[in-house]
């Protein structure tokens, strides 16, 4: 299906538009190039900060399933996706979903969907970058592909030397990153496909702690006298899959999918190890203008720490179908899922719980005419907490107990857009409210997880990619968002009527891709996020808000010959000193520096 056809919001990013970009990670394209609201996490952008509709920059993520060839990312825990694991040299496909996929991927989809696809590699590149700030770092991909088989290989260095002063260690805010992905996958006869996919990060990462207002404004790249919040970041993942035709109109599909992963604090000890399973059985029938999808899926996520081990175990069925009458296409889906905590500490007592929740969408697309097209969908989403949400931690004691089983949040999501696609102008225009129960959140005064009793979003998102010259294409991907808290007791009344904090009301991407010669491709960018409330603010009477966020990026690309090319980037050209505002003196600075990079990539 074409994405003017599809009966919701989509985004979809191809391997030219992440060529034409000249980024060199998913975190950068998904910033620069994308309506997802993406932010360092106080610092740390291999498990940055999403929000997609609304959800703002702590809890956005949640509310957003990631996932990399049917792999999800998202974790059972408060800790971000970990994209810093996916190299962008493997990505052949983003798709991004809003107020949709909760059908197809359940818990969490309440914003939406990022689903990232891979694909086999033809011949060997080598591609290599220096920079300031002690950037450097180097990819090497190789692959062949054959009518039966094919097989490819990526191996991803990166290394970054850091913005701010050294710490009392001797270090700065200083990363590196190393991985490695092997995919095989073979024909044996023709109506069988089978598939195996096995990777692994080693990610090593510091960032700063917050600053005061004055601080920040003095320098934001001064150290305190503390050392730096260091983490270290492994996982290792394999997968297997098949896809079995059964006759011209029935397919069998079936995947698992394997990951460990390490999460560890050097300087406390803190360490948590992740082990996650996840395994998926769908059969597929397609008839003329009917397409139906029928599945089952598991997802088993254990976290063990040094004093307990937490479980949340996921198992979800579903039923999706469309059918496409000339102009019209229609669609909908039932899921029900059933989801089992367990919390089983080394001393004291055991706990566990359970919920059975259902979701639903159901959309509609009308072509007018060729270029023109209208959709409208309705969708019920729920987000079932994460195992840190069951507890809380003493501000003073610093001692943390369990503060009881919160709800799953439920979230009704109608949107309504129109596409209009031609050879030289892509525009989609959406308009969407959601509606939402129990809204999952951190109360910022009593530290405890709990839930908003009820709120709402709307908004206005616009996208537009025009050939303004055969030479010159422009860019734009504008969102307009209001995200209102209607009522909520644990905050005393006072949360009643404001704005959620973090959530910009405007976010704008800005872009002109200029092909100056046959051989040399010019891409600028603008970035710009507009004031909200600082982070813990729920009843918006901080004196400090979070300022508005600014980046104009520029990459160039110049083909020498068919096989090399060389490419040079500058991100935050105009040195904007940008900042997460948590509350009043409480900044962590993020891209407050200029930075470049030179590169070159040869093609075998």
């Amino acid at each position: 299906m074409q994405d003017q056809d599809a009966p919701y919001a989509s985004e979809v990013h191809t391997r030219e538009d992440i060529e034409r970009s000249g980024v060199r990670s998913l975190y950068e394209y998904l910033a620069q190039q994308t309506s997802v609201q993406v932010t360092p996490s106080y610092g740390n952008r291999y498990t940055p900060q999403i929000s997609i509709r609304g959800y703002g920059n702590e809890n956005g993520h949640q509310n957003v399933v990631i996932s990399v060839d049917g792999r999800r990312l998202n974790n059972i825990d408060m800790a971000p996706q970990l994209i810093g694991s996916v190299s962008l040299a493997d990505i052949e496909r983003i798709e991004i979903t809003k107020g949709s996929g909760s059908v197809l991927y359940g818990d969490g989809a309440t914003a939406g969907t990022i689903q990232i696809y891979t694909k086999a590699r033809d011949g060997v590149s080598l591609d290599a970058y220096a920079g300031n700030y002690g950037a450097r770092g180097a990819v090497a991909s190789a692959g062949i592909v054959r009518d039966r088989f094919d097989l490819s290989a990526t191996l991803d260095h990166g290394r970054f030397g850091g913005l701010s002063d050294k710490d009392p260690s001797g270090h700065r805010d200083q990363s590196e990153a190393n991985t490695w992905r092997f995919a095989a996958g073979g024909k044996p006869v023709d109506a069988l496909r089978l598939d195996f996919e096995a990777g692994a990060s080693r990610i090593d990462t510091r960032y700063p702690s917050s600053l005061s207002l004055a601080q920040f404004q003095t320098d934001p790249g001064m150290n305190k006298g503390r050392d730096y919040t260091r983490q270290k970041l492994d996982t290792d993942h394999w997968s297997v899959g098949a896809d079995y035709a059964l006759n011209p109109e029935w397919r069998l599909s079936a995947q698992h999918h394997d990951e460990d992963k390490t999460s560890k604090y050097p300087v406390s000890g803190w360490t948590s190890d992740y082990r996650y399973l996840s395994d998926e059985i769908a059969l597929q029938f397609s008839r003329g203008g009917l397409a139906l999808n029928a599945g089952v899926q598991r997802f088993d996520g254990e976290r063990s720490q040094s004093d307990s081990v937490t479980t949340k175990e996921n198992l979800g069925s579903y039923v999706q179908g469309q059918y496409v009458l000339d102009a019209l296409t229609l669609s909908g889906g039932i899921r029900r899922e059933r989801v089992e905590y367990a919390y089983k500490p080394d001393a004291g007592k055991a706990l566990d719980a359970d919920d059975s929740l259902t979701s639903w969408e159901v959309g509609a697309n009308y072509r007018i005419d060729p270029a023109l097209s209208v959709f409208a969908t309705y969708s019920d989403a729920f987000l079932t907490p994460d195992i840190d949400r069951f507890f809380s931690t003493d501000w003073f004691s610093g001692v943390t107990s369990f503060n009881g089983f919160i709800e799953p949040a439920e979230a009704r999501t109608i949107t309504v857009g129109l596409n209009h696609l031609t050879d030289r102008n892509r525009l989609k225009l959406s308009v969407f409210h959601a509606r939402l129960e129990n809204e999952i959140y951190l109360e910022p005064m009593s530290y405890v997880n709990t839930n908003i009793d009820k709120s709402h979003k709307y908004g206005v998102e616009v996208q537009d990619s025009l050939q303004i010259t055969p030479n010159m294409t422009g860019l734009v991907n504008y969102a307009w968002t209001r995200a209102i808290i209607d009522r909520e007791a644990d905050g005393g009344g006072t949360y009643d009527g404001k704005e959620l904090p973090g959530v910009s009301r405007h976010s704008l991407v800005a872009g002109l891709n200029f092909r100056i010669t046959d051989k040399g491709n010019l891409n600028l960018s603008h970035t710009w996020r507009s004031k909200a409330w600082a982070a813990n603010d729920f009843d918006n009477d901080n004196m400090q808000k979070q300022r508005a966020y600014q980046s104009t990026d520029v990459a160039y690309r110049h083909r020498l010959t068919k096989e090399a090319e060389i490419y040079a980037a500058v991100s935050n050209l105009f040195d904007r000193e940008n900042g997460l505002w948590v509350r009043d003196d409480a900044i962590y600075p993020i891209d407050f520096e200029r930075t470049w990079k030179v590169g070159a990539r040869v093609t075998f």
